[in-house]
């Protein structure tokens, strides 16, 4: 299989997370045009997106969910699972790795770095922390290949450009720097004022 566009993979992901909430409900199927409504999508694009991973196997009564989420887990994640590194474990970092760890069996934040002397060497929210100077050992002995960047704008190009000799594959920046990595370093920039002031602006034109 051709690799998939950016959107594609982040409706799939919309779609697992969703299927397993229907799952847990009770339910056993699901027809497109409820996927849809709970992405707020329409069926047809529901039904491309399904088709573009191979996916057809559809009965009167819908899609099999438990079906359909492992095939989309076959398709998304690494077979052999990969580990993340949060970088900076202040509020934010804290946050991100409470909330995401033990979501996805094959996704699992092993670690996380800051220059705090009194984070380092600690258990935060359930992952050991280890100081910035010991990166290319734990990275390499954990085998960590994704980062996620929640530390100061002002050290974001420097820790990303470490953290890339020190073996990291993708990043995930939560800061408000723009990073340049190679064409073989996946980057995923999420600006949050960004997203807020575009919530902001479809409010203030509804109320207009």
């Amino acid at each position: 299989m051709k690799r998939l566009p950016g959107k594609t993979v982040e409706r799939l992901s919309g779609y697992r997370r969703n299927l397993l909430g229907y799952l847990a409900a009770g339910n056993k199927y699901i027809y497109s045009h409820e996927l849809a409504a709970l992405l707020h999508i329409t069926a047809v694009q529901v039904r491309r997106d399904l088709m573009l991973i191979g996916y057809s196997s559809v009965q009167k009564k819908g899609y099999d969910i438990q079906e359909l989420i492992n095939t989309i887990g076959e398709i998304v994640d690494s077979e052999k699972g990969l580990n993340v590194a949060v970088f900076g474990i202040g509020n934010l970092g804290r946050a991100v790795t409470s909330y995401f760890k033990g979501k996805r069996s094959k996704l699992n934040i092993v670690a996380s770095f800051d220059t705090d002397p009194r984070k380092v060497n600690r258990v935060i929210a359930g992952v050991r922390c280890y100081p910035v100077d010991d990166m290319e050992e734990i990275v390499r002995q954990h085998d960590i290949t994704v980062a996620i960047l929640t530390i100061p704008p002002d050290f974001a190009r420097a820790t990303a450009d470490a953290a890339i000799k020190a073996g990291i594959k993708g990043f995930l920046n939560f800061t408000t720097v723009p990073l340049n990595v190679p064409p073989n370093v996946y980057l995923e920039e999420y600006d949050m004022i960004t997203s807020i002031e575009k919530v902001a602006y479809f409010v203030k034109e509804g109320q207009g």
